[in-house]
């Protein structure tokens, strides 16, 4: 799945900027980076806008959540029609109930983890989460370079998905792009945010299809061939 960042987007024409990545080969999901100035250093959208945005899109609303107490306030997402709203590992009280309250709320519930952050230290709490979201840059601003050593993650995380000890959707967040993108599929992952290499481009809705077809390539070649007969 491709889920362009709005955090790049023109935000003073943002239903345009969602119609430019919505069609056939378009947006599977929209990111949406939540920041409050605190947990990140960057304030960003909020609840109305997310509210706004949902009713100007059919296409799912993936909420990032990059704010402190989101015990508090994830709920709200899910409430306001989030397909799946994520919360990081490092500013969450009670990961395992606010899991819950996501579902309950309507949506699903993602798990971020800053790079610094052990997978191993989470995978507990994980299984009552629906997405993984790795994080390949540090979080809280857009246009960063890709950190390959993220990728060991990934594969630890692929390995437990296939393994049947977790069952979420793996996401990549951060310097994704025509270059990257490949070398984190490789690595395991199902789902690609890219900001800058969707609305960087001239035609973000091709940008959008370019990256698909460059990760259902190299998912072709990391799969191992049907066997004969």
């Amino acid at each position: 799945m491709i889920a362009p960042s709005i955090l790049s987007a023109d935000f003073a024409h943002l239903a345009d900027e969602i119609a430019a990545v919505t069609g056939p080969e378009g947006a599977d999901w929209l990111h949406v980076d939540v920041m409050d100035n605190h947990f990140v250093p960057n304030l960003t959208l909020g609840l109305p806008v997310v509210q706004s945005l949902r009713a100007a899109t059919e296409v799912p609303l993936d909420c990032h959540l990059m704010i402190e107490d989101p015990d508090r306030w994830a709920v709200g997402y899910a409430e306001a029609g989030a397909h799946n709203v994520t919360v990081h590992a490092e500013a969450v009280r009670d990961p395992i109930s606010v899991a819950l309250d996501i579902k309950a709320a309507g949506a699903r519930a993602g798990l971020s983890l800053k790079p610094n952050t052990p997978l191993d230290d989470w995978v507990e709490a994980l299984r009552e989460y629906d997405t993984l979201l790795v994080m390949t840059v540090e979080p809280g601003f857009g246009g960063q370079s890709f950190m390959p050593e993220m990728l060991d993650k990934v594969r630890r995380a692929r390995t437990m998905v296939d393994t049947g000890h977790l069952t979420v959707v793996v996401q990549v967040d951060g310097g994704i792009n025509a270059d990257t993108v490949a070398a984190a599929a490789e690595a395991g992952a199902d789902c690609f945010v890219a900001g800058s290499a969707v609305y960087g481009a001239a035609d973000p809705l091709r940008a959008v299809a370019a990256l698909r077809r460059t990760v259902l390539q190299a998912q072709a070649v990391t799969d191992p061939a049907p066997s004969a007969g």
